[in-house]
């Protein structure tokens, strides 16, 4: 099975036969001892660093259908390559283009993705409430900003509304978590652990969409909640918005509350703080075994993971846009 492999340090990537080789390199350009890939069981790289290797192997990588995802030292996402969209067809980026022209249509389907985020964001908090955690008064408001979303008659007004969710939200997190204060949602750059934590979770669960989104015959450049870009993939934006309390929140508190990321797992400057080698490698080690996560799908009547339930999403909003069956966003159900 093809699984995902991830590139912590700057290095040469080459290939040998159908093997890929990965050689880290120092700053003082001494090589590491090398890592062998066989393509065959690769479906993504993450590079977190600078990576050399020229286009006869993107050539080859483009061929096995190998998606390479690249973030900075800050772990912000900067781009990706991805192979040629073999799977995209002109009848849906039409009706994709249609719906995100038609305001009606475009606005519906933007209140479908604040709908399963706020709900996604609600089971999280009543989660803790039940275990006595004082996040009551967080929830009172959410329902109450919730039942204002159907009302909605513009995208900036939906985006304000979602906006004053998650911020509501963030404040409980202080509560959820233990040893570590949030003190607001800081980013470019994040302030402290949380935020640290939040940014570079949010980058892996946007990536993972846009991965998704590209295993379907949707446009991930046509989306209908945040505004379309030159520079961005907006639909993956889209669908983070119902799965980042999923995959993302609960891995925080996971790593957090058991202590498998610390403070030592940070570096600390001036105005910003950002996750050390160490923290990343526990972070996606965490990621990776909720991805893996399998639940028993109440349609399908099968074990599937969480991973393919975001495949899952692009299909039923694929559906949605040729008529086939109304959207409508995954909500947690247990």
């Amino acid at each position: 099975m093809k699984k995902s492999y991830y590139l912590f340090n700057p290095g040469r990537l080459s290939r040998t036969d159908n093997t890929l080789k990965f050689t880290p390199v120092d700053e003082n350009g001494v090589e590491g001892k090398p890592k062998y890939l066989p393509v065959e069981g690769v479906k993504n790289l993450y590079c977190f660093g600078s990576l050399d290797a020229n286009s006869a192997l993107y050539n080859f990588l483009g061929k096995h259908q190998v998606a390479v995802h690249f973030f900075d030292y800050y772990e912000h996402y900067t781009g990706s390559f991805q192979p040629k969209e073999y799977l995209q067809a002109g009848k849906m980026q039409i009706q994709q283009s249609i719906h995100y022209l038609h305001p009606t249509k475009r606005i519906k389907i933007a209140q479908l993705f604040v709908e399963g985020a706020a709900y996604n964001i609600l089971k999280n908090l009543k989660y803790y409430a039940n275990r006595g955690l004082p996040v009551s008064t967080q929830i009172d408001r959410i329902e109450v900003l919730s039942s204002a979303i159907e009302a909605s008659t513009a995208i900036d007004m939906l985006m304000g509304i979602e906006g004053n969710i998650r911020q509501i939200y963030y404040e409980a997190f202080d509560v959820i978590i233990k040893d570590h204060a949030m003190e607001g949602r800081s980013k470019q750059p994040p302030m402290n652990e949380v935020n640290a934590l939040i940014s570079f979770g949010n980058m892996m669960c946007y990536t993972l969409c846009l991965d998704q989104i590209y295993h379907t015959q949707l446009n991930p450049t046509i989306s209908f909640l945040h505004e379309p870009g030159y520079r961005r993939f907006s639909l993956a934006l889209d669908l983070a918005e119902i799965f980042k309390p999923i995959l993302i929140d609960r891995t925080i508190f996971r790593v957090l509350n058991k202590r498998e990321i610390k403070s030592k797992d940070f570096d600390f400057h001036v105005n910003k703080v950002v996750l050390k080698e160490s923290g990343r490698k526990v972070f996606i080690k965490a990621f990776e075994d909720r991805l893996n996560e399998t639940i028993k799908h109440r349609t399908l009547n099968k074990q599937v993971s969480y991973k393919h339930l975001v495949r899952l999403e692009c299909y039923k909003l694929a559906k949605h846009l040729l008529e086939i069956e109304p959207y409508k966003p995954f909500k947690i159900w247990w």
